[in-house]
């Protein structure tokens, strides 16, 4: 294996895999090794693996068929992203996208419960009470949970972070997003992410930055595992 240079990582291993399966190793119609073992075998992280197993998907080189395995659905094309494109929110990982949240979010969190003023935590409350009535709904309250922590960073009465949280919220347009979102995102998850928000916003009302950096951290850290769950635990979309 070549040595890989950590930027877009999930990208130079989409290539390796691409390249296997180009080269014959993995034929059209075969099933790849499980995400654990082919993780061991190009000598990286699971959810790196995973991000480049997302990415093929979304071109069309496998098919993820839940509780069945992972298939070469196609030979694939080789494609050079434009330059101007390489470093947009749509194309980062997320799964880190998750980590790197869990880090800058936890300290606007305690940066929240220190200087929210009761505006600020109106503006919460209420993006919690929509994500609530969207989930009773049957509606994925994406737009709901957005507005929740982009109340969290207005609070915290700095330009820079507010921005960061945006770029980092619009990479959940992207289409690696959406696509782990269809295998992983269900009402059970939403259901306790809310819970996970009410914990953070009660924080922030107690004006308790240590609880709030924790329940913060544990709401990120707890999405990040949702989303590296085991394939059979996903719905068959089938």
């Amino acid at each position: 294996m070549k040595s890989i240079e950590p930027q877009r990582l999930y990208r130079q291993i989409a290539k390796q895999v691409q390249g296997l399966i180009s080269s014959g190793e993995f034929a059209v119609g075969s099933r790849l090794p499980a995400e654990r073992d082919l993780a061991m075998q190009l000598g990286f992280s699971r959810p790196s693996v995973r991000e480049a197993l997302i990415a093929l998907e979304v071109e069309g080189v496998i098919e993820v068929r839940t509780g069945s395995g992972i298939y070469v659905k196609s030979l694939g094309k080789k494609k050079q992203a434009a330059p101007s494109t390489l470093n947009t929110p749509a194309e980062w990982g997320p799964l880190e996208v998750m980590r790197a949240r869990s880090l800058i979010e936890a300290e606007m969190a305690a940066l929240a419960a220190e200087g929210a003023n009761t505006q600020d935590i109106k503006r919460m409350a209420a993006a919690l009470k929509a994500m609530q009535k969207d989930a009773k709904a049957g509606r994925i309250p994406r737009d709901s949970d957005i507005a929740f922590h982009m109340a969290i960073a207005n609070a915290c009465a700095n330009s820079v972070m507010h921005d960061t949280l945006e770029l980092y919220l619009e990479a959940r347009n992207g289409p690696l997003f959406e696509r782990l979102g269809d295998y992983f995102e269900s009402p059970a998850s939403w259901a306790a992410a809310i819970a996970e928000h009410q914990e953070v916003l009660d924080a922030i009302e107690a004006r308790d930055p240590q609880r709030a950096r924790k329940t913060m951290q544990k709401h990120l850290n707890q999405a990040h595992k949702r989303f590296s769950a085991s394939w059979r635990s996903a719905p068959s979309r089938l």
